[in-house]
């Protein structure tokens, strides 16, 4: 559920494009034709100004994550208030995508025009390493959530937030959004770096539709880590 600015910007070309992990030797049981198209899907996206541009490193159940970052977009770069916990196996996960290697179903979601670079490092780092290929879907927050995300099928164990609260304009829709993906039961994790006025008042008005418990915070960071779990009449 991360959020970005929208741009128009198609991602360049380039003469090489960077080469696949050759380092993992676990073997994904999943469909090879689903490991196929992925790799297709992984051929199509190339960061523009990949040699030169950043790339962020960790360390993850004991596995190297690299994140390439990009200039198409505020939201393929990496902000701070990302979500790293461990999980049961074969939890139905929305957003966070590496917790699929730690066996979970992992649905990765973003705003159309980095949905690219999204897919890009989920692939790179989890392809042929876990049970289940992450998932990648657009979500526009508030936007034909009934059409993408249908109630008749939807149901997630977790729903992860990671600096989603910051000045802009969709809050409201936000929030929305949070309520609408929460099912009896969905457990809904925010983290978020707290910035401004407004991501007080946000943090308000998710208190009132959610029973919330702050389960961490760092005061040099100002990151704080919320359970948030649906109120049901």
């Amino acid at each position: 559920m991360d959020a970005c600015l929208s741009s128009e910007q198609q991602p360049r070309p380039l003469e090489e494009a960077p080469s696949t992990p050759d380092d993992e030797t676990l073997r994904c049981p999943g469909d090879s034709n689903d490991i196929e198209a992925s790799l297709r899907s992984l051929q199509k996206f190339v960061p523009t100004n990949y040699p030169s541009y950043t790339q962020e490193n960790y360390q993850f159940v004991g596995k190297k994550i690299v994140i390439q970052e990009s200039i198409e977009s505020y939201g393929a770069v990496v902000w701070p208030g990302y979500v790293s916990t461990g999980l049961p196996r074969c939890f139905q996960v929305l957003k966070a995508g590496f917790l699929s290697l730690l066996g979970a179903q992992v649905t990765a979601t973003d705003l159309p025009d980095v949905l690219g670079n999204l897919q890009y490092n989920l692939l790179k780092n989890t392809l042929n390493c876990t049970t289940y290929l992450p998932e990648v879907k657009e979500l526009v927050w508030g936007e034909g959530l009934e059409q993408s995300f249908p109630k008749s099928t939807l149901y997630y164990d977790y729903v992860l937030a990671s600096d989603v609260v910051y000045h802009h304009y969709f809050l409201d829709k936000l929030l929305a959004t949070m309520v609408y993906l929460c099912q009896p039961g969905t457990v809904l994790l925010w983290a978020n770096k707290f910035r401004f006025s407004t991501d007080y008042e946000f943090l308000d008005k998710f208190k009132q539709v959610f029973d919330t418990t702050l389960l961490a915070e760092s005061q040099e960071s100002s990151i704080k880590l919320f359970k948030g779990i649906l109120k049901w009449d």
